[in-house]
């Protein structure tokens, strides 16, 4: 772990091979032919796994209806700026799989091994984002936290990374993550936002419409912006 100033960077974060899990992933039962396979793969690439991650603590200003300040850096989000209000803190962080798993897996051709990587690759992302929350919660007690995410919902747009980028210095490329010109992170395997202590609850699933969204985590709410979040600036969740 790397500590400075209000940002911690932690480079170890732990990750444990749930071969159960990871079979669920891969739609392959206990008695598939693949298995076997499968789990000596993951095995030895799970060795190879170095997942990262880093936090910091930000000051948090409300500058308009729908604009917030952090550490001095505006962000445009009337859902963002509603979910702060009150707050005087707000925790940005940026987690990875990590670029050691990531460059291995750019190095397979098989479209099977390809499929059994991605899969791999994105354990190792949660593993890293669930150990870096606990490593937050241990050193600042935020109590009940949520999260957002730059591009997750349209009031946030994608195109705000760079502004999130800016909070963590070169802290970013310590744990090899990069952004590029569309403001996609490499590794793609790879999640940014922002922490922040909630008393009501908050999932950026509530404001999206998406029916077939694989990672769905709760109900879409079609009346909770309207009723939460609008207007002035009504931009929506969608």
């Amino acid at each position: 772990m790397v500590q400075k100033d209000s940002l911690t960077v932690v480079d170890n974060l732990p990750f444990v091979l749930d071969e159960g899990t990871l079979l669920q992933r891969l739609h392959l039962t206990a008695d598939s032919v693949f298995v076997e396979e499968a789990l000596r793969f993951a095995r030895e690439a799970a060795a190879l796994a170095r997942p990262k991650g880093l936090y910091k603590v930000s000051a948090v200003e409300p500058a308009g209806d729908d604009t917030v300040l952090l550490d001095g850096i505006l962000f445009t989000s009337r859902i963002l700026r509603v979910n702060l209000d009150g707050r005087h803190r707000a925790f940005p962080f940026l987690a990875t799989c990590g670029r050691e798993l990531d460059d291995w897996g750019r190095a397979l051709e098989d479209p099977m091994e390809l499929f059994w990587a991605d899969a791999l690759k994105e354990l190792a992302l949660e593993a890293a984002a669930q150990a870096l929350g606990a490593h937050l919660a241990g050193k600042y007690q935020p109590g009940e936290q949520a999260a957002m995410n730059p591009g997750s919902l349209r009031d946030w747009p994608i195109h705000e990374q760079r502004a999130l980028f800016s909070l963590f210095g070169d802290g970013a490329a310590a744990i090899g993550v990069t952004l590029n010109d569309s403001f996609l992170m490499s590794p793609v395997k790879s999640i940014s936002g922002l922490w922040f202590q909630t008393d009501v609850g908050f999932v950026n699933c509530q404001l999206c419409p998406r029916e077939e969204c694989p990672n769905r985590r709760i109900p879409h709410d079609p009346h909770l912006f309207e009723r939460r979040y609008g207007p002035p600036g009504a931009n929506g969740g969608h």
